[in-house]
């Protein structure tokens, strides 16, 4: 489990997001919680990392989402060594759209 400066980590956020129901309700949570810039970014690394799940090369996803080739690195780390939280939540996807 990773921490914050003080040494603490607050699970309670990511019980509070299990919550949430309906695709509308996660809009106005993280629309209270973030920044519009944050939820940008956050966005526009989902589409980065779907891009690089589906095999999308960097020329073309920076083309197509305007990502830094920093940002694609980064994002593709996190794909190749991270938790897997990416991974978990495009085969859920999948299996409940039959694509991504």
């Amino acid at each position: 489990m990773r921490k914050n400066k003080d040494g603490i980590r607050s699970e309670e956020l990511y019980r509070a997001i299990l919550t949430l129901k309906t695709e509308s309700e996660c809009r106005q949570f993280f629309e209270d919680l973030c920044s519009i810039s944050e939820i940008m970014a956050m966005e526009q690394r989902y589409e980065v990392a779907k891009r690089l799940y589906n095999g999308c090369i960097y020329n073309k996803i920076m083309e197509e989402t305007g990502a830094s080739s920093a940002i694609i690195s980064r994002v593709n780390r996190s794909l190749q060594y991270g938790a897997g939280g990416y991974e978990v939540a495009f085969r859920r996807l999948e299996d409940k759209n039959g694509s991504l």
